[in-house]
Formats: structure tokens, sequence, C-alpha cells
């Protein structure tokens, strides 16, 4: 994977691969408390990405479902092919301001912004102290999918964007020499050779100032982690991000108006971040061949009499209800609503016969990346900062000795906690499968809470020895009362539709001409580090061939 020389001057671009550099990110932060006040509600409108809405009746060469990475690089390249484009977004556009000036609210103040469709805020982190921090809001298409599977809450983005807007923006390519663990059947020369850059320069991907970081007040969180990994004889390495780090800097200088200084992450980020909006969507709009209809969903696909399929939509409006039902033609349909939202529509197309010639590998294959929390006391003497920087930047390596990777996550609560925290990614070989409940008429996910006990211990196998060697406890009051680990979620979920199993080598669904995966349901449960950079690569590698083959 790609990692940074902990010698190598941070303004030089993208560091070369190194063997003991285990990188991984993403949407640490997604496991941090809300302890503030109560922010303003506010009631984003309808902005440019919103302004599209699919006309009933209507036929479009190419119908993507979803907006997330898969579905923005097929949205791009389709549209540099000459094809026409119409995505459909569960979610809200998310670029319009609400009444306090902001489109995004800050993570220590949820209000309705925050949550999908609940009256109640669940938090990754639920209580501090032994107090409980959730709170009542406003019902809303808020922009955070806390989803509930039996045994595990899986955190998803929702709106134009997916993921990106939710995430910490950990940007982690995988250790080369580990890629066959993740997808097998996929040639590592091309992935690494053409794809894997491909993406990162899309995405925009780039490295914290080694020098600034070492220095700035809001990244002592980190070099409090640092210290005590290195002490422990653990690796730490810094991992690249999707964030402007010139902007980042103007925020600590206080010449902007601050984003990830402010704790904006898990609800969005208003300024520094550069979620997808800012790069594959920004170009995939400028081709003048992408329309994105937003606060739609796709509730089923069926073939079309005369060609193509019969693809029926409802339009809802921020409270979730319906209130518009569409029927349109596709000549071709890509699925890329994330690996949870793909593999719940297929395994329902499946088993209800609106697509029953779909493989019954359909459903199979998810993982969750083998996500983990916890969260360790340190002395007086290691203060982590009242001013924590939203975006993680490194992590420990434990992979091949223990089979874990740590981030070293913030806590930006605003006053010191004397608590250094960490989101974990882990081996484990359990994979779950979606089935129809067709009593209670929805899809059920066959996990179980026992499974991530394999976690828990490979994460252990980082903080046991940095306790011991620091004389520090976990702590044992944010994920329950006496509960060290939160092992009750995951933020990357992966698989439900894999590669060359429910799909071929390239993500075409076996059984349909025209019907295509292209987002995180293909790669089988884990990634080795934070998925989305692969995500975004293996869509690039995919829709290559498609549109050089099918169109």
């Amino acid at each position: 994977m790609r990692v940074v020389d902990p010698s190598a001057d941070g303004s030089r671009g993208f560091p070369a691969v190194s063997r003991r550099g285990f990188l991984v990110g993403a949407g640490a932060l997604t496991a941090m408390a809300a302890l503030g006040g109560r922010a303003a509600a506010a009631s984003p409108v309808a902005g440019p990405f919103a302004a599209d809405s699919i006309e009933p009746g209507a036929r479009v060469p190419a119908l993507v479902v979803g907006t997330g990475y898969g579905g923005s690089v097929a949205a791009l390249r389709l549209a540099e092919a000459g094809v026409d484009v119409h995505m459909i977004e569960m979610g809200m556009a998310w670029d319009t301001p609400g009444p306090d000036g902001k489109i995004f609210t800050r993570t220590t103040a949820p209000d309705q912004r925050s949550f999908w469709l609940r009256t109640r805020t669940k938090q990754p982190l639920s209580q501090f102290l032994g107090y409980p921090i959730d709170r009542d809001i406003a019902r809303y298409t808020g922009i955070l999918d806390a989803e509930d599977f039996a045994g595990i809450t899986v955190y998803q983005g929702r709106g134009v964007g997916g993921g990106s807007l939710v995430n910490g923006g950990m940007a982690v390519t995988p250790l080369r020499e580990r890629f066959g663990q993740i997808l097998p059947t996929v040639d590592a020369a091309e992935m690494y050779d053409v794809y894997y850059p491909r993406a990162n320069a899309g995405l925009g991907v780039t490295e914290v100032d080694r020098a600034w970081w070492e220095t700035a007040d809001c990244y002592q969180f980190a070099r409090v982690g640092k210290k005590h990994a290195e002490r422990s004889g653990f690796p730490f390495m810094f991992v690249p991000n999707v964030y402007d780090w010139d902007y980042m800097k103007r925020e600590a200088a206080g010449s902007v108006p601050k984003s990830a200084l402010d704790g904006e992450v898990i609800y969005g980020n208003n300024h520094g971040k550069k979620s997808l909006q800012q790069t594959y969507l920004a170009k995939a709009r400028a081709t003048g061949r992408v329309a994105i209809s937003a606060l739609h969903k796709v509730t089923s696909v069926v073939p079309a009499s005369d060609g193509g399929y019969t693809v029926t939509i409802e339009q809802i409006d921020t409270t979730g209800a319906t209130i518009a039902t569409k029927t349109v033609t596709a000549d071709r349909v890509f699925f890329a609503g994330g690996s949870v939202g793909t593999s719940k529509l297929l395994t329902r197309l499946k088993a209800t016969g609106a697509l029953p010639a779909l493989s019954d590998e359909v459903g199979k294959g998810w993982g969750d990346n083998g996500n983990v929390m916890c969260a360790r006391a340190n002395h007086v003497w290691d203060p982590t900062g009242a001013l924590q920087c939203a975006i993680p930047t490194a992590g420990i390596d434990n992979w091949d000795a223990g089979g874990a990777f740590a981030e070293v996550a913030p806590l930006p609560t605003g006053f010191e906690t004397f608590l250094s925290f960490y989101l974990s990614i882990t081996k484990t070989p359990h994979r779950a499968e979606f089935t129809w409940n067709a009593a209670a008429g929805r899809v059920d996910l066959s996990w179980d809470r026992s499974w991530k006990q394999d976690s828990v211990d490979a994460a252990r196998s980082i903080f046991d020895k940095i306790n011991a060697r620091e004389g520090t406890a976990y702590r044992s009051d944010l994920f329950g009362a006496y509960k060290i680990w939160g092992d009750h979620l995951t933020y990357h979920p992966l698989g439900g539709a894999v590669l060359d199993r429910a799909t071929d080598h390239h993500g075409r669904l076996h059984g349909y001409r025209g019907l295509y995966v292209i987002d995180g349901a293909l790669i089988p449960g884990s990634t080795t580090v934070n998925p989305f950079v692969t995500i975004t690569a293996l869509a690039e590698r995919n829709i290559d061939d498609i549109v050089s083959k099918d169109f």
C-alpha cells in the first residue's frame, strides 16, 4: 500500500510503496462522541445536484443507481465515452446552505441534518463518563445512516457523493503483496500500474506536510499516539488523505472558516475535504451528459418487453414519505448503491421474481472489514489536546504479527480528555449473507455478533502491549456500561455481489445482459485497509472493459 517514508519530505507527492507501511483510515471519527450543544436546525433546499428529476416514461441509455465511489466513476467514464447517464440518489444533494449558513452540521452538535430518517441520533460512541449522549432530532433525510441488522449496525453516507461525504478521507492503497487477499482473481499488475494511480489522481489524494504536522496543536493527539506506538515497538505510519492541506493550514492560522478544526466530518465537511462532489461528480456533470435525481430510490428492475429494463423509482420528500412513483426504461443499469444497498436490492429482486435468473451467489460474501474500536486512558502527563483535527493522518501497524492496523483517531470534544482513541481494521474470516425475509417483507443479514471476537483479539495484539508499556488502561465508558470494545458496528461494508461469483470478471451480473455491479459489493468482505481507494480503482478497471466491449 502507499505509505510515507518517515524521512521523506511531505511536499514531494505520492510516496513509494513500503512493506512496513500498513496504512488505513476512513471515518475513524465516525466513532467520536457528540458532546457539544445543539446547533440550530437547518432545512437545506434543492440545489444544482437536486435540480434534475427524472421524468416518468423516460428512456435512458445508462441508469446508475447510487452516487458513491463506484457510481461516480461509472458516470464519468460513460459520459466521456459519449453515453448519456442518469444517476439515481436516495439521499439529498447537500449543496445548499441551511438557515445557519452551513450545509453540514458539526459532529459535536447533531441536528436533523445528522441522521437518516431517525428521531434520535445513534452515534457510534454513545456514552461519555457514563452519561448517554444521543439526543432527539426531527425525522429528516440526514446525511448518515445507521442501518441496523441482527448483530451489527452499518454506518453509510446518504446523499450525492455517498460515503465520501461522511468518511475521514483516509485514502489508502493496500500493500501490493497483500492484494491477493482482497481480490485474488484480479491482476495486481494492472491495478497497481494503471488503476490505483488513476483512482488516486481522480480523488485528489495528497499528503500532510510532515513538518507542519509535528508542530500543529491540532495533531497533538496523533503525536501522543506515535510516541506510545513506537515505545512498544510498533511502526507508526502516515497515510495520504483527500483533504486540502493548504486549507487546513489556513484554518489553523485563523484566516478561513474552520472545518476539520471545528470537528466537521461524520455529518459532512463544509470546506476542506474533497468529496466526490468536488472530484468525479464535478467532472461528470461538466460533460453535459450526466443528470442526477436526488431523493429518488429504485424499488424494482425488470426486463422490458422491448429491450432494456423497466425501472420503478420512488421520489421521496425530506421526511422519507413517497411523493411520486415513476417508471422509466434504461438500456443498461449499473448498481452502485454501496455494498448494503446493492446487495439488498439484488437479493430482493431475485427472491421476489423480478430478476430470478440472477446468480445464487447474490447476497453472499459480505464482511465488515474487521472494524472494531477502543480507547485508552492516558496519564495526566500525556494530554491529547483540547483542539483535535477531525481528519486522521496515521496509524499503528501490526498486521503481519497480529492481524490488525489501528488508526489513531481524533476525539475533538473541545476539551482535554487525556484519551487515545482508535479504529482498527483486522483480519477476520467471517462472511455473512443477505436473504429475503418474505414474512417481514425485508432483507436480513446473517451476521453473528460473536464473530467480532476475532477482531477484538487482533486489536488487543496492539493495545494490550501499549497499556502494559505505558501503565495505562482501556476506557470502559464509551460504548455502554463497563464495555471496552466498540464491536457493534462497521463503517466499511463490503461484499454481497462478489466479483467472479455473482458477476463476471468485470462486474457484469450473471443471468442478464446490461446489468452491472460497480461498487463495494464486488469486494468479498475485506480490503485490509480503508476501502474507498480500492473501490474506486476497481470501478476504473471494470468500466474500462465495459465501455470498450458493451457500448
